[in-house]
């Protein structure tokens, strides 16, 4: 089979999958009976009653809004303690200390805000106990976070309010997070994926060296960080540790989970505003953009560099992967904000690194994260619109409701968040000795080590290049804020933007209303994200991969 082949038949069951998971979707969200509901609703009563939560009283914008923050503050309060207090805990059979308090404040941040950003080595600085109740909990909980947010973006978007936010998030762990890691836990666990608190393994090698190999409760964590496109792995080299992914059918399983539920989400968004050919108009869009992101990576590596001139690029890949299911990988985790490698980015091609950068610095929308895809994407909708409706002199409107002033603000307030957090940040970091001194290497591959950080951490992505030195004080604490500035600068308001659509009465469809479905507007969507995404980072961009992609076809180097 051919690589091209392979992708469109990893594309077709990705969206078969994902069509069939939207049905389930649905029916949890709407609070209809399914097939989990024998087996898992006396344990969601059971948890609303210990927590007091009244399922029947629906949220404002700004009791959705404080539930959000109060749970993610919470989580990071717990998870913070739990790797300070390591040495104490449980299950800590090879006696690993405490994490410092600027790699704990960092990674406490991360999972919380779904970024997953590796500041720390997993097997050489965490306790299985810090491992599972810390790292594993959180990758449920940050997961959770996102799509409950995203079906509240979905029901004001559609006038039903925005629901609750404790029974939004119960219902996405217990029904839809739980019983896919279980699936693919057990998968990776057949596969050959460590699933044990024995400790370490001590063994001598055939030359008679005493070696000490790593192992743990991997399978488990694995699961939920691609599922809930987490991406922190178990280990310090995360996917591309033959302990954490040992097989091209763990690979391919791995692939398809971090997309499953992004995915689903685009069809669960039709279904939800009785309207399915509204989700597939953003699915259609995403996926276009995404194509169009894999192919270039794709021949990019396949071209390999042009000063060596000896095939593809397999720099920084493993063998038993090697270029196309990298490249595939490369895509999918910086388009769907999951973060996880099974190479290092740091090896690709300057123009595979350029496409990754834009997957992550027009705000993680290809897709995106669990949720977050979504209603980032929506973002992108109202401006289309609103661009639309000043195009064809009508007042915006999108599902029958009009797009006005607040909405638009709004908007635009979400979307800078972005291109401030990651130029702001990585101006500091190129000028601030103690901040440059984290880069690796010189010229244009320098810049874009900052630049990839610094859209990784505000993207909530978590990936990195590899030669970004991530554990200075400067970088852990710069790093950490913008985690958070990224995720609620957009959650906060696409809820607001939510709950003003919700309250605004639904206009019928007439023929001077702009379709929202058809080729026309994913057309123009396409074309919004590009031009004010991509291209509000050009010149910077222009200044780091793309110099580098023209130096090396020039046959120089830096």
């Amino acid at each position: 089979m051919s690589d091209l082949s392979g992708f469109l038949l990893y594309g077709v069951v990705l969206v078969a999958a994902a069509s069939a998971l939207a049905v389930h979707m649905a029916a949890v969200y709407d609070g209809r009976r399914h097939v989990m509901s024998p087996v898992l609703g006396f344990a969601e009563r059971r948890i609303y009653r210990f927590a007091g939560v009244n399922t029947s009283r629906p949220q404002g914008v700004r009791s959705y809004a404080l539930s959000v923050l109060a749970l993610n503050f919470a989580g990071f309060l717990l998870l913070y303690a739990v790797l300070r207090l390591q040495p104490l805990l449980p299950f800590n059979p090879d006696g690993i200390g405490p994490v410092s308090p600027a790699i704990a404040f960092n990674t406490a941040i991360s999972f919380v805000t779904n970024t997953n950003w590796q500041a720390y080595s997993g097997e050489a600085q965490l306790s299985y106990f810090s491992q599972m109740v810390g790292l594993t909990v959180e990758n449920f909980l940050s997961a959770a976070t996102g799509m409950a947010v995203a079906v509240a973006v979905i029901r004001g978007f559609s006038g039903k309010g925005l629901g609750n936010f404790w029974v939004d998030a119960t219902r996405s762990v217990l029904y839809i997070l739980l019983p896919l890691s279980l699936l693919l836990g057990l998968f990776l666990a057949f596969q050959g994926v460590p699933q044990t608190l024995s400790g370490a393994a001590h063994v001598t090698t055939l030359e008679g060296v005493e070696q000490v190999i790593a192992r743990g409760p991997a399978a488990s964590q694995i699961a939920i960080k691609q599922l809930g496109t987490n991406g922190g792995g178990f280990f310090g080299v995360n996917s591309a540790h033959p302990f954490e992914n040992p097989t091209v059918l763990s690979d391919l399983a791995q692939t398809l989970a971090i997309l499953l539920i992004p995915v689903a989400f685009c069809f669960l968004f039709g279904r939800m505003v009785s309207d399915r050919r509204q989700g597939r108009a953003i699915f259609a869009a995403m996926a276009v953009m995404f194509v169009a992101g894999l192919l270039v990576i794709h021949f990019s590596e396949l071209a390999g560099n042009p000063l060596i001139g000896a095939g593809a690029n397999m720099e920084g890949k493993e063998m038993r992967f090697g270029a196309a299911l990298s490249a595939l990988w490369a895509e999918a985790t910086t388009a769907a904000s999951n973060g996880s490698v099974n190479a290092m980015h740091d090896s690709f091609m300057p123009l595979s690194g350029l496409v990754m950068l834009i997957n992550m610095q027009i705000g993680e929308v290809i897709f995106g994260g669990v949720g977050a895809g979504l209603y980032g994407m929506l973002l992108y909708v109202v401006l289309t619109v609103f661009l639309a409706g000043l195009m064809v002199g009508r007042t915006p409107e999108y599902l029958g409701r009009k797009i006005e002033a607040k909405e638009v603000t709004l908007a635009v307030i979400a979307f800078l968040s972005m291109p401030i957090g990651i130029l702001a940040g990585g101006a500091l970091t190129a000028v601030v000795p103690a901040a440059l001194a984290s880069v690796q290497d010189g010229g244009p591959h320098g810049l874009s080590e900052i630049l990839y950080a610094y859209s990784s951490a505000v993207g909530n992505n978590g990936s990195a290049f590899a030669g970004f030195g991530a554990a200075t004080t400067w970088q852990t604490t710069a790093l950490g804020v913008l985690m958070l500035f990224g995720r609620y600068a957009i959650i906060v308001p696409m809820l607001a933007i939510a709950g003003s659509l919700s309250a605004k009465r639904a206009s019928p469809a007439s023929t001077g209303s702009f379709p929202t479905h058809g080729p026309l507007f994913v057309a123009l969507l396409v074309i919004t994200v590009v031009v004010l995404g991509a291209l509000t980072f050009f010149p910077v961009l222009a200044l780091g991969p793309i110099a580098e992609q023209t130096a090396l076809h020039a046959g120089q180097t830096f």
